[in-house]
């Protein structure tokens, strides 16, 4: 993994403009079969600068528990939501991810007076946004949002693992991995399983 530092230009830009609070926003979880999507709000601290924030799926899971411990101690407000199976097989992907962000941003405390979101435009929000292009990669503020929701979502799959271990979520986190796809065609969906993900290969031996 090539691990790319996230810088708070974009972040320092705003903040001169007169916006306070700046959110950096990220999901996890989008592509995968089972459990949710899982978005986190993180308002770093500009006096309080942490070293190596990047993106999530450059580093390593314990660099990314270290990262995610000096974040949430760190920051001046953080918050996660999500979006279950249930919710992602009504509403489709895409409105379940935009939902768990809009969540997460409403739940911090205090609320942000401008919010960086990786890639998309959150709707209903009071707050100015902007969305940011890989936005995990060049702003440390949604780096830092990246880090904080994948952790979080590897843990809640850690826990569904073991109230289930025959999917080997604590594995592959849910992605569509081969040993997921052989555990699926064995046993079926599980009620973690998104429905509406069905590998073709597995359309014709899937429980309903």
């Amino acid at each position: 993994m090539v691990k790319v530092r996230a810088f708070r230009t974009l972040e320092n830009t705003i903040r001169r403009l007169g916006f306070n609070l700046v959110a950096g926003v990220d999901e996890v979880g989008r592509g995968c079969l089972a459990g949710p999507v899982v978005a986190a709000a993180v308002v770093l601290d500009p006096e309080r600068y942490i070293p190596r924030i990047c993106d999530s799926k450059t580093v390593t899971a314990l660099e990314r528990a270290r990262l995610y411990d000096k974040i949430t101690r760190g920051s001046i407000t953080w918050a996660v939501a999500g979006a279950d199976p249930t919710e992602i097989d009504t509403i489709n992907i895409h409105q379940a991810s935009l939902r768990a962000m809009q969540r997460a941003i409403l739940s911090l405390v205090p609320l942000p007076d401008f919010v960086l979101v990786d890639a998309f435009r959150v709707p209903d929000l009071m707050m100015a946004q902007r969305p940011v292009v890989h936005g995990d990669a060049r702003c440390t503020a949604i780096a830092a949002a990246s880090i904080v929701a994948k952790v979080t979502r590897d843990r809640i799959m850690l826990e569904l693992h073991a109230r289930d271990p025959r999917y080997g979520f604590d594995r592959h986190k849910g992605y569509a991995t081969r040993d997921h796809l052989d555990a699926v065609s064995r046993f079926g969906y599980s009620d973690v399983h998104r429905r509406s993900f069905r590998p073709p290969t597995l359309f014709d031996r899937m429980d309903a």
